[in-house]
């Protein structure tokens, strides 16, 4: 059996087989998750959070998971690289740091032209 596999905020969604990691549904659906360590839980930058109503889709936590992110389990975060399907789920992939950056002090630039005029 096959599941749905909603990637916010890209909007995209892939069907998969159960046992597939999110961050190689990721991958396959064309949604950028960063990564350094390839999956083996040891960079930590593969953070996803999945609503409280989908956390059920997805296997228990891993025991590296539980290690690295303790209490932030408990509101839905999840490592993509141990989080594996078992359903059909919405995944929040946060904005790059970099990118967030950015697009802000664009926005504050768009504000400061458009109080100008």
């Amino acid at each position: 059996m096959d599941y749905n596999i909603t990637f916010l905020p890209q909007n995209k969604t892939i069907r998969l087989k159960p046992g597939v990691t999110l961050l190689n549904a990721a991958r396959r659906a064309g949604v950028k998750i960063a990564t350094r360590c390839d999956g083996k839980a040891a960079c930590l930058m593969c953070k996803v959070k999945v609503d409280s109503e989908h956390l059920a889709a997805l296997h228990p936590p891993t025991d590296a998971e539980r290690r690295k992110l303790g209490s932030l389990l408990d509101a839905g975060t999840r490592l993509s690289c141990q989080a594996k399907i078992r359903g059909s789920v919405t995944v929040h992939v946060p904005e790059d740091p970099l990118k967030a950056a950015i697009r802000k002090q664009l926005e504050r630039q768009q504000q400061e032209e458009d109080d100008w005029f």
